[in-house]
Formats: C-alpha cells, sequence, structure tokens
C-alpha cells in the first residue's frame, strides 16, 4: 500500500471534526476569541440554530490585513512563541486552529479594523480557500459570518440535532463564556429575538442573576478558601434548592470554563447526607491556580484540563464547600459564649410545678364490631395467572393471556372491607384468601394506560390550576418546554413560557397536583425526562415516554384519604388490559392463599 500525504483541504476537514463539532463549538471558540482580543462588547446572533448564520461581533483590538489573511492558516497564533509559553496560558485561544478548522466546514467572511487604521479588511473563506480580499470601511473590531456550517460535509450537517437541541447547546456555552467575565457585555440573538442580553457586572453574583435569573441567586451561598495551591472563590447552592435535573454546574479555573467529574465527587461529598438521593445542586466555583500546575491542552476543545496537585485541589474544594454548608445551614447554631441563647431552651427549677399529675387514657369499646350489619359481600376471584419470563422492551409487551375482565366479575365489595396499610398497601378478600394492592404500582399503571392513550390519540384533560404557578427554569428550560408543548398539551400539562426564563404552570393531569412548591418540583422532574433524547423508533418512543411520565406521576400523588377512594382505584385497576404488572413488568398485586394465612396461626 502506497503512502501519500493529505491533501491540505482533506487535513484541514479531519482536524476541523476535533474542534468543530456543532453549531455552538463555533459560538464557543468565536465568544473566546472575542474575549481574548479585549473586547468590552460581544454580540452573538445566530439563525436557525447556527445551520444558516452564527455571527460574533466584537469592539476589541482587531486585526490587521496581514493578520486577518494569516489567521485562517492553521496553527497561526499570537499567543505562542516558545514551548515555555505553554505553562503560563492565560488565555482561550491559542492553537491557532479554531478559524482555520471553522473555515474549513463553512462559508466565512472576516472583517476587521484596528484602530490605527482608517479603513478595514474583509477576508472571505469556503472549504479552506480564500475566495477574495478587499479593502473595506468598519468599525474597529472584528466581525464574522460564519454561513452554511458544513455544506460540504452533507453526512455531518444530517446529523446535527433539532433546532431546539442545537440552540440549547448554543446558550450553554454562551453563558459559560458569559460567566467567566462580568466585566463585558454579551448579547445573544436568535432568528431575530433577544435570547440574552447582559450588560456589564459588578461582580460574578450579578452575572448569575442576569444570566439565570434572581430565583438562583436567592439559593446559592458565597464559597471562599486561599491555599498555597489555589485561590477559590464562588458560589453553592443550598441543599433544599438541589434538583434531579442537571444544571447550572460550572467550575471555572483561570477564567476558563472547565468540566471535571473528580471535582465534581468533592464538591458532592459535601452534600453527602444534605441532598436526597440522585439530585444535584448548583454551583459557580471560580479557581486562581499557577499557569504551570494545570495544563489545557489534554483535550481538543480544551473542555478537561490537567492539574498537578488534583488530590490537593479535591479537598480544597470539598473544605469550602463543608464549610458554606455549616454557615448555611437552616438548624439554629448554638454560641457557647452567650449562656441564654435563645437556641437552648433553659429547664427551671420550677419545672415540676407544671408537669401534668396524670396521663389521659382513650376509651376501649371490646365488643364493637366494624363490619356488623353490612350484608353478604362478594368476593374477589383469583386470577390464574402465569409468571411472565421475561419482559423485552417492558411497556405492553407483556402477553395478555387471560380475560381480566372476567376474571374478575365479582368485584363489588364494600368499601369498609377495604383496609389501606401504612398508605402503601390495599388489603381486601379473594376468592382463595388476601389480595394485597401496591398503591404506588397501581397508580403507576393506570397512568401509564392513560399516557399511551393520549399519545397515540388526541385525547387529553387537564386538571385547571386554582391558582396559577410561575416556576424559573432558565433560558434552557424554556427552550425545552417550547419545543416540546405538542407532546405536554396530549398528555394534559398546561405549561407556558412567560418571558425568557420562566414557565407558568396553568394546569396539569388529573392526578397530578398542581400547588405552589409541588409544581417546582414537578416541573423539575418534567425537564429531567424531556431533556433526553426521544428520537426512538415510533411506538417505543410512546411506551418509553408513558412509562417515565407515569412513574412520575404515581410517586407525586396525594396518598389516599378513605376506604372509598382505595375502592375506586381498585375498580380502576382491574378494568385495566393488565393489572398484574406495570409497564416496567413490576407486580402490582398479589394474592395470599387461605392456606398459607393459616400457617401463620
Amino acid at each position: 500500500m502506497e503512502l501519500r500525504i493529505l491533501p491540505k483541504n482533506i487535513a484541514d476537514m479531519i482536524a476541523a471534526g476535533e474542534v468543530v463539532q456543532r453549531p455552538a463549538s463555533v459560538v464557543k471558540e468565536l465568544m473566546e476569541n472575542a474575549v481574548d482580543a479585549g473586547a468590552t462588547d460581544v454580540k452573538v446572533v445566530v439563525t436557525d440554530a447556527g445551520r444558516t448564520l452564527i455571527q460574533v461581533i466584537d469592539n476589541g483590538c482587531g486585526m490587521t490585513p496581514d493578520d486577518a489573511v494569516l489567521c485562517f492558516e492553521r496553527h497561526a497564533t499570537s499567543k505562542l512563541s516558545s514551548p515555555e509559553d505553554l505553562h503560563h496560558i492565560l488565555t482561550f485561544g491559542f492553537r491557532g486552529e479554531a478559524l482555520a478548522s471553522i473555515a474549513a466546514v463553512a462559508e466565512v467572511t472576516l472583517r476587521t479594523r484596528i484602530g490605527s487604521e482608517e479603513a478595514g479588511v474583509e477576508v472571505v473563506m469556503a472549504a479552506s480557500e480564500n475566495k477574495g480580499t478587499r479593502e473595506v470601511s468598519c468599525p474597529v473590531g472584528t466581525n464574522i459570518a460564519v454561513r452554511n456550517l458544513f455544506y460540504n460535509i452533507p453526512a455531518r450537517r444530517k446529523f446535527l440535532k433539532s433546532d431546539t437541541v442545537e440552540l440549547r447547546h448554543i446558550v450553554e456555552e454562551f453563558q459559560r463564556v458569559a460567566l467567566t467575565r462580568p466585566d463585558i457585555g454579551f448579547t445573544l440573538t436568535h432568528n431575530g429575538k433577544d435570547v440574552h442580553v447582559v450588560k456589564p457586572a459588578k461582580s460574578y453574583k450579578f452575572r448569575i442573576q442576569d444570566l439565570l435569573g434572581t430565583g438562583i441567586v436567592g439559593d446559592i451561598v458565597d464559597i471562599s478558601a486561599d491555599t498555597t495551591i489555589a485561590s477559590l472563590r464562588g458560589y453553592v447552592g443550598k441543599p433544599e434548592s438541589a434538583r434531579k435535573t442537571l444544571g447550572n454546574q460550572f467550575f471555572f479555573v483561570n477564567g476558563r470554563y472547565f468540566r471535571s467529574a473528580y471535582l465534581h465527587k468533592a464538591v458532592m461529598k459535601a452534600y453527602e447526607n444534605l441532598v436526597p438521593e440522585g439530585s444535584t445542586p448548583s454551583y459557580f466555583i471560580y479557581l486562581e491556580v499557577d499557569p504551570a500546575t494545570v495544563d489545557v491542552n489534554i483535550h481538543p476543545t480544551k473542555a478537561e484540563i490537567k492539574f498537578e496537585e488534583d488530590q490537593l485541589l479535591f479537598q480544597t474544594v470539598f473544605a469550602a464547600v463543608k464549610e458554606a454548608m455549616g454557615r448555611s445551614s437552616v438548624a439554629g447554631a448554638i454560641d457557647f459564649d452567650n449562656p441564654v441563647a435563645a437556641d437552648v431552651p433553659v429547664v427551671g427549677a420550677s419545672f415540676e410545678e407544671y408537669r401534668p399529675s396524670s396521663i389521659p387514657t382513650a376509651g376501649i369499646d371490646p365488643t364493637f364490631n366494624p363490619f356488623e350489619d353490612l350484608g353478604p359481600a362478594a368476593v374477589y376471584k383469583e386470577p390464574a395467572y402465569k409468571e411472565p419470563s421475561a419482559f423485552p422492551g417492558y411497556a405492553s409487551h407483556v402477553e395478555k393471556s387471560q380475560n381480566y375482565g372476567a376474571l374478575f366479575e365479582e368485584r363489588t365489595l364494600p368499601s369498609a372491607q377495604i383496609l389501606i396499610v401504612q398508605g402503601r398497601y390495599i388489603l381486601t378478600q379473594s376468592a382463595s384468601g388476601l389480595m394485597v394492592v401496591h398503591i404506588r404500582r397501581a397508580r403507576e399503571r393506570l397512568f401509564y394506560d392513560r399516557f399511551l392513550k393520549a399519545l397515540t390519540a388526541e385525547t387529553h384533560v387537564t386538571q385547571t390550576a386554582l391558582f396559577p404557578v410561575q416556576v424559573t427554569v432558565g433560558v434552557e428550560g424554556c427552550l425545552t418546554f417550547s419545543s416540546h408543548a405538542e407532546l405536554l398539551r396530549k398528555l394534559g400539562f398546561d405549561i407556558t413560557p412567560f418571558g425568557t426564563d420562566t414557565v407558568v404552570v396553568n394546569g396539569v393531569p388529573e392526578g397530578y397536583s398542581a400547588e405552589p412548591g409541588k409544581a417546582e418540583t414537578l416541573v423539575g422532574d418534567l425537564l429531567l425526562i424531556l431533556s433526553d433524547d426521544h428520537s426512538a423508533l415510533p411506538g417505543v418512543m410512546e411506551q418509553a415516554l408513558a412509562q417515565k411520565f407515569a412513574m412520575l406521576g404515581a410517586s407525586g400523588s396525594a396518598r389516599l384519604s378513605s376506604p372509598q377512594e382505595a375502592q375506586r382505584l381498585v375498580d380502576a385497576l382491574l378494568q385495566s388490559d393488565n393489572p398484574e404488572f406495570t409497564a416496567a413488568g413490576k407486580r402490582i398485586l398479589s394474592i395470599v392463599p387461605a392456606d398459607e394465612l393459616e400457617k401463620r396461626f
């Protein structure tokens, strides 16, 4: 086999695959270049979630005509001139790959001017080729327009997600850069509408508020620590504000966003036993370290980095967050320097005077029988079912080998003969013994049947909230609800965007709760479900969604309040096509034979 050197345009396209993965990658690289150029105002304009246009305009230092042409060459950079410079990197774009990679897979128009020149220069690139350079009139700074991303790589363009998904990624990258520089004004516009408009802020906290809303600022506390290896500043969420959805978790080092599963563990360890399992708190942690002790060049997009003293940094993060949790604890603090502190009750010498002289007792009627005079009652017939050996794909793949309607023909029992045990089980008679129904799973089966029908038809029932509830979900959350509006409507949810970062819960399906407090939890759970990729095959997708929404509805339902309500639940369950198992294949009801009961006595 003969070896050959790849043509430049193909090599550039391969390299672009590492840097430019989707429209959000372009936004990230161009915004970082604008920050490095000393801009105080950065505007990002996006059309069709970046497919048609990504334009970044800044008022930075600009480039000379020669540099405007040279910047599209691979490894063209003003940040490095010797190997030693790699150990003192404090800027974003230092490898000189961004513009070269973007120009390899898109049509790019660059306009730029430096302050000492009266005219600027325009450079047009396509598929790594310079299509023309000319002198133009333009303001000081740089204006880069990237059009028709991946036009020459149809396969890559085809596998881009929906506009909503791609826009959500763009918003993420925009926020990550904007959170590093509160002194810079940033604007993000999509299809002519402003998504974010943030002016220069006095502090990181004000920038967080401008980007993510006032709600989150009220739920975070300051953290700080200074050690020989790092200086740490930032904010962490109060335990009660932790959510099941991931979001608002940010690490920054020397002004650069990065991901770190290792340091995330340090944060979560500090929250141990303070937040429910599966919930994640918000955090915004800014680290300042010696550039020589960190390697930012281990990942193509510089999203992951390597610390020299990672174990010590782990302990620093853990200790800082733990200390902040101690300060924000909802439990009253004991002031040992104040002997009359209100937190410590003092029992006086006269306490015995107020002790009750006797303890009241409850009266008991040993002859009372709650089942007297109820008359004869029909009993349940035990279902003759077989154990399913497997549940491939879950959902409705369980074979209906029985006629459940016939099995439960005699099912009219007085509600007084139904017992609710610990709010978890319903006990009633069956033809051969005692039937036990798992309440939450029974509700899950009923929700599943209803939602599956709603997803495959146009029927839906919405229970209007007495008082609409506003919930702050952030810009990304609003985009998620907007893109799934039709799906939610089918299921019976009436949740509408209000502004750019808030939704209003106007109604929910019957059985759900839209009370203040519960509505916020519901919205968070919905975001968790909707954030998953629902591009599976038709049929399978509806079953998976119905199962998730059913589990959410069942877990949030109120406790049964009476035997009559329990009776209605059992009646509804027995009308299901499969009352024995949930969509996930978990047993809903079980029969304890009379002879098994006999063995216990």
